[in-house]
């Protein structure tokens, strides 16, 4: 899973600078994604280690990062539905940003607590 970790890492980066960039650099607040990138690749890296205790400690680090992102982002994921739906939003790529980061984080949360049963399981077997 820590190399999971490392491809949302980059991926979020890559988010971030595309909002920062596609905003015209005007809203440092874009770079959050990237933020959360930086994160998630600094702890990834760190469970790329053999002690299963220091792995488990990071892996639990980084999918509470990406429960916060998650939570911190979900009204984003609202608002991008609502804005699909044809209302209109004060910011559209703003709104954009924050539901594909609210998906990522989504996704991320729902392979890690996968991947953390799976090993529970291997564990007890």
């Amino acid at each position: 899973m820590a190399k999971v970790t490392l491809v949302f890492a980059v991926v979020f980066i890559i988010l971030g600078l595309v909002g920062f960039i596609g905003t015209g650099s005007q809203f440092p607040t874009a770079l959050i994604p990237a933020v959360l990138g930086v994160l998630l690749g600094i702890f990834g890296a760190l469970s790329l280690s053999a002690d299963s205790g220091r792995r488990k400690l990071f892996m639990h680090i980084n999918v509470t990062l990406g429960l916060l992102g998650f939570l911190g982002t979900v009204m984003g994921l609202i608002e991008w539905f609502r804005m699909v739906g044809g209302a209109v939003v004060k910011n559209p790529s703003a709104t954009e940003s924050k539901a594909a980061m609210a998906f990522l984080c989504l996704v991320y949360v729902i392979l890690c607590v996968r991947s953390f049963i799976a090993a529970r399981r291997a564990r007890l077997v």
